[in-house]
């Protein structure tokens, strides 16, 4: 029997690579009677680590769901991986919890992870705690790093247990006052707790400060609490060494005491079909509103969709939709997952986490619903980082197209932050990714599972085109063949606008010059233009356009005419508009041991980088935070190894466009060849 919706938890745990959290996750599952022994990472053992690539690399790739019944409760856990070059799936899953257990590693303490993890987290409006794992390490300071984590994320940051007998158990802190710990004390941080949750609520406040903590009611202090876990007011702290076994039953129980239930969490944003927030409650009553955070493409299983229920029961046997689709499919079979096995069930809860598996329309980010008049509803998009990462790639064999557009379009399923491009003008397909490990890993498992091999090269970069002043343009298109002809005359101005804002097409036409029905002729000239470019190849954007004025024939006019007049006034405006070609520019993010900091800067000031700062980490290691153009960045995996002695790590997300030096600029342009224009 399922329990009720107040009795499910769920709880991602999310970091920096290496901080134990797939040790964490399987000791949990056994701690929770999931599992009869523990697996290991170093063996390959692991529920999470299912495929043969984490068993071989030794870390996650995917995100692994798995689900512990105890005490009565329903615990789902979600292993998300560390590495940023997976932060895709990561953030994914992240978004399907309500509750984010951020996992340090004691002995390195705060690093990328951690903080790219926890700012994800508070943006999404998710509870957070903190887990500081593997507290029996030799020579850790663990009152450094809590007051470390207080100085970074807040003085939210507070300890609900506190580690013993040299890392060796823990005591819990906030149920109990008494006992003997390795720093502060239990009372110490009983009370600290209870003075910081009580400000979330003026009338709780209000008894507390009159009578002292036995005025407040355990429904009082539980509300405090939920809405100070809520609203960020309150990141509890707990300890453990996740190989050990230390605090990871402790663990549990403030997952099941302390931790919100799906009634008390932040619901992710949807929207209605006029974009406005729509609220889902978690009432198994309800029509169902679902969310698909997680495909998985088996060769042999099918199309998993893996989804969590934020309103209504999912019951087996039912039928639902599929975004704003009008054909149903039925659920004939309901699983809850344990890393990669599927136990079939009959329904899933507000806050239950299952997968529904061969139907075909299902994909990444898809509402799944009961209620056709609700077909438009949608989840508002996590911020994924952006995929900047390139390499164009081409079946190593003859007749295998076909076979890699459809291999690379299930991959793209799987991770939003791998994405499939086809130019068409250059008959080149780009893969874009987080980096060269992920891109590589990507093409490996594309190998494995579908058997296509590529061959792959450097992809052009994605530079773009602009304009930075205004200008006008005319052309006028005559064609006579000795039946009807073509006639189009277009006279328009060219505006810039800010970095970012695309394209706007405006008709400020008078007295019928250019009727009506040529105006979409026009903008689909101009359309044409923006994509093929006009300098240098690239796609333009930030422009406006205004047909103002033009001319044509009551005979002759025609869609055909109307095109290419536009199309050739665009060029001849953007002519006339100083002309830029634009380049992306990332935010570097480096971690190297310091004694390579002038070597690594050096580096980057001969790529064009702006050094923005550095940060010192723990451990004896600099973050060192740069600006640099992506085209600047193309071997940059290999000349960090080599700098480093392969002991540098990197992250990049794409910042803005900037325009090209005027050197770069005159060879790009100087490259693009052109077709002749057949008219």
């Amino acid at each position: 029997m399922s329990p009720s919706t107040e009795r499910i938890r769920s709880l991602a745990l999310a970091g920096h690579a290496g901080a134990g959290k797939t040790t964490l996750f399987e000791a949990m599952l056994h701690a929770g009677g999931a599992l009869t022994g523990m697996g290991s990472v170093e063996r390959g053992t692991t529920v999470s680590d299912t495929d043969p690539m984490e068993k071989a690399r030794g870390h996650s790739i995917d995100a692994s769901v798995a689900s512990i019944e105890r005490n009565g409760f329903r615990i789902h856990l979600i292993d998300t991986p560390g590495y940023a070059d997976f932060r895709g799936p990561a953030l994914a899953a992240m978004d399907a919890a309500d509750t984010v257990a951020i996992v340090v590693n004691a002995a390195n303490g705060i690093e990328h992870g951690t903080r790219s993890m926890m700012a994800h987290a508070k943006e999404r409006g998710l509870a957070r705690i903190v887990i500081v794992n593997r507290i029996d390490a030799d020579g850790v300071d663990l009152p450094a790093l809590v007051d470390a984590l207080r100085e970074e994320f807040g003085n939210e940051c507070m300890p609900l247990n506190l580690p013993a007998s040299k890392g060796r158990s823990v005591r819990d802190a906030f149920f109990q006052t008494a006992g003997d710990t390795d720093f502060s004390s239990p009372g110490e941080a009983h009370q600290r707790i209870v003075d910081q949750v009580v400000e979330i609520d003026d009338e709780v406040m209000e008894h507390y400060l009159e009578a002292g903590e036995s005025s407040l009611t355990a429904a009082e202090m539980r509300d405090a609490l939920e809405h100070s876990l809520r609203d960020g007011h309150l990141i509890p702290i707990a300890f453990a060494s996740a190989r050990e076994g230390v605090g990871v039953a402790e663990l549990l129980d403030l997952v099941e005491r302390i931790l919100p239930c799906p009634s008390e969490t932040n619901p992710p944003p949807f929207r209605d079909a006029d974009d406005a927030p729509f609220a889902v409650t978690a009432d198994p009553e309800m029509h169902v509103v679902a969310d698909v955070f997680k495909i998985v493409n088996d060769p042999f299983v099918g199309k998993l969709g893996v989804f969590r229920v934020w309103q209504g029961t999912v019951r087996k046997d039912s039928q639902l939709l599929v975004d704003d689709g009008r054909k149903p499919f039925k659920v004939a079979h309901l699983f809850r997952l344990k890393g990669r096995d599927h136990v079939e069930v009959d329904e899933a809860l507000p806050g239950d986490i299952a997968a529904v598996a061969k139907i075909e329309d299902i994909h990444f980010d898809a509402v799944l619903h009961d209620a056709a008049d609700e077909g438009r509803i949608h989840l508002e998009s996590a911020s994924f980082p952006m995929p900047m990462y390139g390499l164009a790639v081409e079946p190593a064999h003859k007749g295998q197209e076909q076979k890699l557009s459809q291999a690379l379009a299930k991959l793209a399923e799987e991770d939003p932050c791998f994405r499939v491009e086809h130019h068409k003008e250059l008959n080149e397909t780009v893969v874009r990714g987080l980096s060269d490990l992920h891109l590589k890993l990507m093409l490996e498992r594309m190998k494995s599972r579908y058997d296509v091999d590529v061959v792959t090269r450097p992809p052009r970069i994605a530079y773009r085109e602009t304009i930075a002043a205004g200008a006008e343009g005319h052309h006028r298109h005559k064609k006579q063949t000795g039946g009807a002809g073509q006639f189009g005359e277009v006279f328009l101005r060219v505006e810039p606008l800010d970095r970012g804002s695309g394209f706007v097409f405006d008709d400020e036409t008078k007295g019928g010059v250019i009727p009506g029905q040529f105006m979409p002729a026009i903008e689909k000239g101009v359309r044409q233009a923006l994509d093929a470019g006009a300098i240098a190849g690239y796609p333009i954007q930030d422009v406006r356009v205004i047909v103002y004025d033009g001319k044509h024939h009551p005979v002759d006019s025609k869609e055909v005419a109307f095109i290419s007049a536009g199309r050739k006034a665009f060029l001849d405006a953007v002519s006339r508009a100083r002309p830029q070609v634009l380049e992306p520019v990332v935010d570097l993010e480096v971690s190297i041991p310091d004694h390579y900091v002038g070597d690594v800067t050096g580096g980057l000031a001969s790529k064009r980088a702006q050094i923005m700062g550095t940060d010192s980490l723990r451990g004896g290691e600099t973050l060192i935070k740069a600006r640099v153009p992506l085209a600047e960045l193309v071997d940059y995996p290999t000349q960090l190894k080599a700098m480093t002695g392969g002991l540098g790590r990197y992250a990049m997300q794409f910042s803005h466009y900037d325009p090209v030096p005027p050197g770069v600029q005159k060879r790009l342009a100087e490259a693009w060849k052109p077709k002749a224009d057949e008219d």
